[in-house]
């Protein structure tokens, strides 16, 4: 039987295409013929970096390895996995726990001395890179550019330079926004609170950044950290670089701001980009003062909410308003409410909010009646009785292939045994007798192991269904188990809709069920 095997391309440099992966797919797909293989699937990552390992086509790869889809991995070199030291460990220990074989074209077959040699080089060609990056956005910045990105009332400047390249990080002042920048400033000085103003502009039908809707977060910002409107120092013709640097938290992948020594921020002054004279960005910092020095401020920096861990819950990201549309977000520890309704007053469901348990109890209940219906329970006990088929089908198919085999070797047998009665010697002529007789001893060998027993499938294996689904809700509340219990749960759920009906919620729920409960069976079910 064919080695089954799978290939994984990815590129993440902006000077890199789609190409670049449809490139990578067919030197690996040679590979495969070569070596004769048989290719399952091919897994791709665009334009997402391998510093990360939360890359949909990664992870898909894992999840597929350990369930035994190939035994082999071919990329085209080590570093289309990871760039990471640590994650080139991981993967490679999983997929060796998988009984996964990597193979790249450049390094060949992957063992552990690669992993440490292969990783620590790709360590140190991410840590050179950034190094590098930074010094020459330090030189830009210090000549007046933008170190990366634009800011709201800036547009970006695009001329050819003597030498026929476009100019990179120039700006210039972008009037219309930047009148919407002085009137903000105004508004906080005189009084009115982020939140206020937002639904302001919003009301005017003011783009706001990248043209979206304007949001309390974006006036407000951090002041600390020098984000938002209000606390951009560019405004005042200072532009300020390396204020912040970003490090991957191991256990998330995600990149987490940390702020730098002010020592080793650059700063430099460019006062052709002034939009707010010293007098307002004054009464700003004031005010700002005030606010952080109230009791109520005071309290919650005391409290240090920011680090204890937000506990994880069963629908998180997957509960939109009926309403607008929008995601609905937290409302204290125990409410869900639409974000748009209450922060932007752009959707009408204002006075609509649900308890999380109310709606987490509802939404399982939902679950458990679309996995009990008749057709969900005999789906699942088809599905066992194929995968069990298909195991017997396979060994019926290879003892099949051995027979083939066996009846073409004989054939070359009794040729070679015809021609050494007549006379024939050659060096390797009993050499290739040798090997084509110890591989009809193995043959026969597979051919007489005897077939394993046929898989009795238990005759309750409906009642059992229906148990496994009922107790659904108390294997989550199960520590042990409850955050892979989670995961399958969130994958029978693409949306949760929450509209209301004379204040009362109506909840919808969408989800991969017609996988479950057959093609024409709906999507979605209603609860009050």
């Amino acid at each position: 039987m064919m080695p089954q095997a799978a290939i994984y391309a990815r590129y993440s440099s902006d000077r890199q295409s789609d190409a670049s992966i449809e490139d990578q797919v067919r030197l690996c797909e040679e590979r495969v013929k070569r070596d004769g293989y048989q290719l399952v699937e091919t897994y791709a990552d665009r334009a997402v970096s391998g510093a990360s390992m939360l890359r949909p086509g990664l992870q898909a790869l894992m999840a597929d390895a350990l369930a035994g889809r190939f035994t082999v991995l071919i990329a085209e070199a080590l570093d289309r996995l990871s760039r990471d030291q640590a994650d080139v460990a991981a993967i490679y220990k999983r997929l060796s726990f998988a009984g996964v074989q990597i193979l790249t074209l450049s390094e060949g077959c992957i063992e552990e001395l690669h992993v440490g040699l292969k990783g620590t080089m790709n360590q140190l060609f991410l840590k050179d890179l950034a190094a590098k990056t930074r010094r020459g956005l330090r030189g830009r910045v210090e000549a007046g550019f933008s170190g990366g990105g634009n800011a709201y009332g800036y547009r970006v400047v695009r001329r050819l330079k003597s030498d026929g390249e476009l100019t990179t990080g120039e700006r210039e002042i972008n009037e219309d926004e930047a009148r919407i920048v002085q009137r903000i400033f105004e508004a906080f000085a005189a009084g009115q609170s982020p939140k206020a103003i937002a639904k302001e502009l919003n009301n005017d039908q003011i783009p706001g950044p990248r043209g979206e809707l304007w949001r309390d977060t974006a006036i407000r910002g951090h002041r600390q950290r020098g984000t938002g409107i209000l606390n951009n120092e560019l405004y005042i013709g200072r532009l300020i670089w390396n204020r912040l640097r970003y490090v991957k938290d191991p256990s998330t992948g995600k990149r987490v701001s940390r702020q730098n020594d002010p020592s080793d921020w650059i700063t430099t002054d460019v006062p052709e980009l002034r939009i707010i004279d010293d007098a307002l960005w004054s009464k700003v910092k004031a005010r700002q003062e005030a606010l952080d020095a109230t009791p109520a401020v005071l309290g919650i920096k005391a409290s240090r909410f920011w680090e204890r861990r937000r506990p994880d819950h069963l629908l998180t990201g997957l509960v939109f308003c009926g309403c607008c549309g929008g995601p609905m977000a937290a409302v204290g520890r125990d409410y869900l409410a639409c974000s748009a309704a209450r922060k932007l007053d752009t959707c009408g469901a204002k006075k609509g909010i649900i308890r999380r348990s109310l709606l987490e109890n509802v939404v399982l209940d939902l679950l458990k009646t679309r996995l009990m219906q008749p057709e969900a329970v005999a789906s699942f006990v088809r599905e066992v009785a194929q995968a069990s088929n298909a195991k017997g089908a396979e060994r019926a198919q290879e003892h099949q292939r051995l027979e083939t085999e066996r009846k073409a070797i004989k054939r070359k047998l009794e040729g070679l045994y015809d021609a050494i009665a007549e006379g024939l010697r050659s060096p390797g002529l009993k050499e290739k007798l040798l090997d084509l007789e110890g591989r009809v001893a193995a043959i026969d060998a597979e051919l007489d192991r005897p077939a394993p027993p046929p898989v009795r499938l238990n005759p309750n294996l409906s009642e059992l269904y229906r148990r496994r689904v009922t107790e659904l809700a108390i294997t989550l509340a199960d520590p042990t188990i409850a955050q892979p219990a989670r995961e399958v749960v969130r994958g029978l759920i693409e949306r949760v809709s929450v509209s209301w009906d004379d204040g009362q919620p109506v909840v919808a729920l969408d989800g991969a069920l017609t996988a479950l409960i057959g093609k024409h069976s709906p999507k979605a079910a209603c609860v009050r």
